[in-house]
This record gives structure tokens, C-alpha cells and sequence, in this order.
């Protein structure tokens, strides 16, 4: 069995799987037994979420100084 944690997963997949997670909570569709794997579940899709906006920002910045180096223009 493999580990939902190291599965790559989309931006756009991981997003989706926490809008229904939220919804089933919201909804009262969550047990009390199944809101713990929920919650922990939604930390992980979380913290991969916020890792793809950083990478991101990261990488768009990158090509945007590689832009005002290549003009001649100090960042």
C-alpha cells in the first residue's frame, strides 16, 4: 500500500480534496471517529499547498529577476 502523503498530487487535486473535506464538515457528513483523519488529512493537503504557492512564487520571481538583469535594470 502506498503512502497518501508521498503520492504526488496537483495543486488543483489538493485543493479540490479540501473543498470536500470542508464541505463533509460543514455539512455534519463527518462522523465523530472519521474527524481526526479528516482534520489530519486537510493539515497535510495544507501544508502541500502552501510548499506549491512558495515553490511558485520562488520560481516566478526568479524569472522575473533573470528579465530586469538580462534590461539592465537593478531589481
Amino acid at each position: 500500500m502506498t503512502n497518501p502523503e508521498s503520492t504526488p498530487i496537483s495543486y488543483e487535486d489538493a485543493m479540490s480534496e479540501l473543498e470536500a473535506i470542508l464541505r463533509a464538515v460543514e455539512e455534519g457528513e463527518v462522523g465523530l471517529d472519521d474527524l481526526s483523519e479528516k482534520v489530519a488529512r486537510a493539515a497535510v493537503l495544507i501544508r502541500l499547498c502552501q510548499g506549491r504557492i512558495k515553490d511558485t512564487e520562488m520560481s516566478v520571481q526568479s524569472v522575473l529577476d533573470e528579465l530586469d538583469a538580462a534590461s539592465g535594470e537593478d531589481p
